[in-house]
């Protein structure tokens, strides 16, 4: 009852701060019933007055209700199925800044998170440089023989790991006893939608998992010409602390900047875009948060990402499908489109291949007619998913981070470059993605991959056989005098089975008054 009362609680002050932001006001009462819709009115009074548009109460409501809810509005930026295409796109602009924690707190959680005295560790250890719900960044130095060399340390937020737990199940709350009463609610399954977001926070929580995705970055990325990622220091880096090399270089948001050092402004634009479809597609792992405040670009012109704390993946399988997808607009291949979409498992068989080729032509065929400045390969995308819906294509939470983080990047090199020819910048990747795994190579490779996996269950036949004649054993003595119930089983049964025969004697008296009711009145 207590937990019950505190979930209570907080929710009352979620819909306080909503009403106080205006965010009630983004809902259309229209379709409400007459008690909801007058609700709504008595809810708007206490509604501050604001300058802000529409679109940027939202974010403003959630960065007010703290850490956890700015972490859960990103989340569902990601979820458009979810939230609806207009909430995601509001949400996209939602930043995670945060007032730094005190410093002498920070130092004290880095002291005792790394079991030394700070000065034993840092020749300096500066204020904080950017602060965020999770973490925030410190400019550090340590002495080496070749001098001082600069570090950005990031430090887990005292208490955070409680807090998030505390809001978390707050959102369980709402996500079971929505589903309870509403199919729409089961339909989108949004327990499910919490505990995804609840997996993501934890692994952002655990700086040593961010630095192993920085490490495996860094393997797929070392002989690409236009990225690279920071050094970790994986001796200074622990559960709470991370420790990278410092990056001195141009932010990507500061154009000015870039002018002047005399970068080529259509050059990172192209490298950008290709730099995004590589990781996506050769590697399947990609940073999944790749906007302008998480990219630096250094003096060589290359690009630098930070904050790994939200990355992607995509299986063989996904990876095949968004090749062939994009390389099916490309060359206008309908028939072939649709087909991957079967092939994948993503729409249902009993679905018509020929329709759904017709259905992918009409957002394909006005592409065509359009100048290059004109296509976006994101739109596209969004228009894609919202067709499959149409197709019983089930959500694929992986794709929808996809195309997100595509809407950012062609965002940004949209910016650099106005009039970028988005297909012809994917083409090359795209082209050698299918030269590569659907060519000869790579089906060669497959074939080889085949050919191990019968030989591991040819290997393995003896052991299935043995387990199989002890599963039979087993169960022939289980069954041979019949099978026997535990005496837990018993007693469970017997309750369920005395609860079932209560409520029908309880109906049947109920039946009986009625009919007694009702003989009486007809005398």
């Amino acid at each position: 009852m207590i937990p019950v009362l505190t979930h209570l609680a907080r929710l009352t002050r979620v819909g306080f701060v909503f009403a106080r932001e205006g965010v009630l006001a983004l809902i259309d009462p229209a379709p409400l019933p007459w008690a909801a819709k007058g609700a709504l009115r008595v809810a708007r009074l206490i509604e501050r007055p604001s300058s802000k548009a529409a679109e940027g109460r939202l974010a403003t409501a959630l960065t007010k209700l703290g850490p956890t809810y700015v972490k859960l509005g990103q989340f569902l930026a990601t979820r458009p199925d979810v939230v609806g295409i207009a909430v995601s796109r509001q949400l996209e602009s939602l930043q995670d800044r945060m007032t730094p924690f005190p410093q002498a707190e920070a130092e004290a959680l880095v002291a005792s998170a790394l079991d030394k005295p700070l000065k034993d560790i840092f020749v300096s250890f500066g204020p904080a440089v950017a602060a965020a719900s999770i973490a925030q960044v410190h400019r550090a130095e340590v002495a080496t023989p070749a001098g001082r060399r600069p570090l950005a340390v990031k430090v887990l937020r005292p208490g955070i790991e409680r807090r998030f737990k505390t809001d978390l199940d707050a959102f369980y709350f709402v996500a079971r006893n929505a589903e309870r009463v509403s199919a729409e609610a089961r339909r989108l399954r949004l327990a499910q939608v919490v505990d995804t977001l609840a997996r993501s926070v934890a692994l952002e929580m655990d700086f040593r998992l961010e630095a192993a995705a920085i490490s495996e970055m860094a393997e797929n990325t070392r002989n690409d010409p236009d990225f690279r990622v920071p050094h970790v220091d994986w001796i200074l880096t622990t559960k709470a602390v991370l420790a990278l090399e410092w990056i001195d270089a141009t932010h990507l948001s500061d154009r000015a900047a870039l002018v002047a050092k005399g970068l080529d402004l259509k050059h990172l634009a192209r490298a950008l875009m290709q730099t995004f479809l590589r990781h996506a597609m050769r590697d399947g792992f990609f940073h999944a948060d790749m906007h302008p405040g998480n990219l630096f670009v250094d003096d060589e012109g290359r690009l630098i990402a930070v904050d790994f704390g939200i990355m992607g993946r995509l299986g063989p399988k996904e990876r095949r499908f968004l090749a062939e997808i994009l390389y099916g607009f490309i060359s206008r291949d309908y028939h072939r489109t649709a087909q991957v979409h079967f092939e994948a498992g993503y729409v249902p068989p009993h679905h018509s291949v020929e329709s759904f080729a017709q259905a992918i032509r009409a957002i394909g065929e006005p592409i065509h007619s359009r100048t290059a400045a004109e296509i976006s390969m994101a739109k596209l995308l969004t228009m894609l998913f919202e067709v499959t819906g149409l197709f019983d294509m089930k959500t694929r939470p992986e794709l929808l981070l996809l195309q997100k983080t595509m809407v950012v990047v062609e965002g940004v090199a949209r910016s650099f470059d106005p009039d970028l020819d988005m297909w012809a910048t994917a083409e090359p990747v795209v082209r050698e993605w299918i030269e590569r795994n659907l060519g000869p190579a790579g089906r060669i490779e497959d074939a080889a991959e085949g050919a191990m996996e019968l030989g591991r269950f040819i290997g393995d036949v003896p052991s299935l056989l043995a387990r199989g004649t002890r599963i039979a054993d087993q169960l022939d003595v289980a069954t041979r005098d019949g099978l026997v119930l535990a005496p837990e089983t018993v007693a469970a049964i017997g309750a369920a089975e005395a609860r079932r025969n209560r409520w029908t004697l309880i109906a049947l008296w109920v039946i009986v008054a009625l009919l007694a009711w009702i003989a009486i009145s007809g005398f």
